[in-house]
């Protein structure tokens, strides 16, 4: 619900502030007065372009202020990073939310936007700002040839929401399937224009043979061969030294023991340590033996061979060109590719690929979507006769006796709504044949069709604040009073506001403004005033008589009040 609207220097106005209630309000003034000033200070809160030369005082600034808006735009306030505002209500009813939009225009055209004092851009103004306010006038009637919002208002009345978001999850499975499919299939195809580069580097690995950790291995034991013959120099000094050569520390070993054993130690009374010296000497020979057996073998494993280490360097030097050729990080990446290129081809000759079975899934869902689809279809089958004959019933009211009016749904391809395509069909005409409405002319006749479908709609929906401006030309007496009662029995369910030149429709108003302008000085400014009961009387009664206000005029004004009462 719009609550407040400000406006400072636009246009003739310098300075509004105007406070409004649930229910209808009514504005009513002389042509010229500014009434279409506020509906385009208005307007440009739902996104609407600016013109400079409006601008008055070298600064515009528009400021309105809705409160209880549908709780289903705050996702739409957090994808676009704006605050949702939201307090517990006073009375201790419940948890109401606000929302304030502010639009400053400046001499140059330039404009700033703010919501929620959040800084916002001209896109994200359109996106909110026309579902918290609806600008109708008799020459605009986009809301009836809209088919995805057509489609919405069916889906409203045939009760199929739920239904609607469950069918959505699954298209949206499918989709990702689908999307899964075609990448699959891209990749393929891309893979088989490269197939025989891929065979070129596959082969290449295939010769390889790459293996985790080989490297590193490879590495360790060049180094050691290349210093082979000086290590095999070294390791036959230690062989003597430790063996049993003259020279040898096992010969000394066993010499030593041959003394030992024929040496009574207990005859020197020390300790038990000293009186083992025989099995020390056992020890020191066993590890003394294993030493030298351990240099020997390593002595003989040693391969001098030139031919081994070329070997060895050759395989290295392999490696070291793959890691370049195929720009991995090291040598065990190799082998991680060689596996990857060998899926690849596999793939390509249908060995173990996933699209068979990702094909599978997706038409396993596309039965699923086309049975929830079918029942789809059956709700909104009913749902647009019920809608077409209450919105018939309705405009019937409104003088328009020969009207038709059909909601026909018809077969479409699959998609995230379905597989339907509404669309709203009228004639005014006995003669005439039905049309799509976005395709019928526009005019009185299409203005009250438009208000019966918003009335109709408006008891089902969450709507934002409708302004109806002038939508009641060309009509008078009782199809102008009807016109009059419908407009205030959809502000039972939402606020609705109407710019109106007609009496019947002004006397059906909760709330009464007058736009006028009045010279001050070299300038003439416009002016909102909230009309109290009295003031009501003389305004109604002027737009029955003119500028004359008769006492018979303000008797049918009182009248007219008292029976919208």
């Amino acid at each position: 619900m719009l609550r407040r609207l400000g406006i400072r220097n636009y246009a003739l106005i310098e300075g509004v502030d105007v406070e409004f209630g649930p229910g209808m309000t009514v504005i009513t003034g002389e042509t010229g007065s500014g009434k279409s000033i506020m509906l385009g200070a208005l307007s440009l809160l739902t996104g609407g372009r600016a013109d400079s030369r409006v601008v008055a005082g070298g600064k515009s600034r528009i400021e309105a202020t809705f409160e209880d808006v549908d709780p289903e735009m705050r996702q739409l306030f957090e994808e676009r990073g704006i605050e949702w505002v939201e307090y517990d209500d006073a009375a201790g009813t419940g948890t109401r939310n606000e929302v304030t939009i502010r639009r400053e225009i400046a001499a140059e055209g330039r404009s700033k936007i703010y919501i929620n004092d959040t800084p916002v851009t001209l896109a994200t103004l359109a996106a909110i700002g026309p579902k918290l306010v609806y600008i109708h006038s008799q020459h605009a009637n986009a809301g009836l040839s809209d088919e995805a919002e057509q489609l919405h208002v069916v889906d409203v009345f045939s009760g199929a929401l739920a239904q609607l978001e469950d069918y959505r999850r699954d298209f949206r499975r499918f989709a990702a399937l689908r999307r899964d499919i075609d990448r699959v299939k891209e990749r393929n195809a891309k893979n088989r224009e490269n197939e025989e580069f891929l065979r070129f580097q596959c082969g290449q690995l295939d010769a390889l043979k790459p293996k985790k950790g080989e490297l590193t291995e490879i590495e360790k034991r060049y180094e050691v061969l290349s210093d082979a013959d000086e290590i095999k120099q070294r390791l036959a000094s230690l062989a003597a030294l430790f063996g049993s050569g003259d020279r040898g520390m096992l010969g000394d070993v066993a010499e030593a023991r041959g003394i030992v054993d024929k040496i009574d130690f207990s005859l020197f009374g020390r300790d038990v340590e000293d009186q083992d010296i025989p099995a020390r000497m056992e020890v020191m020979e066993t590890e003394i033996r294993d030493i030298a057996d351990a240099i020997d073998d390593m002595y003989s494993g040693l391969d001098t061979n030139p031919a081994a280490l070329e070997r060895l360097s050759s395989r290295m030097q392999a490696y070291y060109a793959a890691v370049k050729h195929f720009k991995v990080k090291d040598a065990d990446e190799l082998a991680d590719l060689h596996i990857k290129l060998k899926q690849e081809l596999g793939e390509l000759t249908g060995d173990g690929g996933e699209l068979p079975e990702l094909e599978r899934q997706a038409r396993e869902m596309a039965r699923v979507l086309k049975e929830k689809a079918g029942m789809l279809t059956q709700m909104r089958q009913e749902g647009a006769r019920l809608l077409g004959d209450e919105i018939y019933a309705a405009a019937r009211t409104l003088g328009l006796p020969n009207l038709k009016f059909e909601v026909r749904v018809s077969p479409a391809k699959l998609t995230s709504t379905g597989g339907d395509r509404v669309e709203f069909l009228c004639a005014f005409n006995r003669n005439a044949t039905l049309q799509p409405v976005g395709d019928t002319a526009s005019g009185g006749e299409m203005s009250r069709l438009m208000l019966s479908l918003k009335a109709v709609v408006a008891r089902r929906m969450n709507m934002p604040t409708i302004v109806f401006d002038e939508v009641d030309t060309g009509v008078s007496g009782e199809i102008a009073e009807q016109m009059g009662l419908m407009m205030r029995r959809m502000g039972d369910d939402i606020q609705v506001m109407a710019i109106t030149h007609l009496p019947q429709v002004a006397a059906q108003g909760v709330e009464h403004f007058k736009v006028y302008k009045r010279d001050e000085g070299d300038r003439t400014v416009t002016h909102v005033e909230k009309l109290n009961y009295e003031a009501r009387i003389s305004e109604i009664a002027g737009m029955i008589s003119g500028s004359e206000v008769t006492e018979a005029a303000r008797e049918n004004a009182r009248a007219l009040l008292s029976a919208s009462r």
